[in-house]
C-alpha cells in the first residue's frame, strides 16, 4: 500500500510500517504545499493519508478522494505517543477503503 505520512506525522513512524511503500511530503517536494493542493496531488499517487491533523475533516473535501485517510489520535504527535497506536493502525491499513477517514485511538 502507498502511503504518505502527513508532515505533522513524526518520520520514524514509518519503520513501524513494514510491508508499506511510505513517503513524506518533503520527498515528494510537496512539504510547501496548502492541504488542498497535496490532497489533489495525492490522487492517483497514494492509496492512504496518515495524519494527526484533527481538523483535515473540517476543511478539506475527503469524501469522494481516491484515497483513505487515517487521522491517529494520541496524547500529542510524539512518536513515543503514536506507537501505542501501531496494531490499531495496521489493522486499518487492511480496511479502509479509497473516500473513507478512519480515526485510530487508544
Amino acid at each position: 500500500m502507498r502511503i504518505l505520512l502527513d508532515a505533522c506525522v513524526p518520520r520514524g513512524l514509518r519503520r513501524s510500517l513494514v510491508g508499506h511503500d511510505i513517503s513524506i511530503p518533503r520527498e515528494m517536494g510537496w512539504n510547501k504545499l496548502p492541504d488542498g493542493l497535496l490532497l489533489d496531488g495525492m490522487s492517483g499517487v497514494f492509496d492512504v493519508l496518515v495524519t494527526v491533523d484533527r481538523s483535515i475533516q473540517f476543511q478539506q473535501r475527503l469524501r469522494g478522494r481516491t484515497f483513505a485517510v487515517i487521522l491517529l489520535r494520541a496524547k500529542s504527535n510524539k512518536l513515543i505517543d503514536l506507537l501505542p497506536l501501531v496494531p490499531a493502525l495496521l489493522l486499518a491499513l487492511d480496511e479502509v477503503k479509497p473516500g473513507e477517514m478512519r480515526e485510530v485511538k487508544v
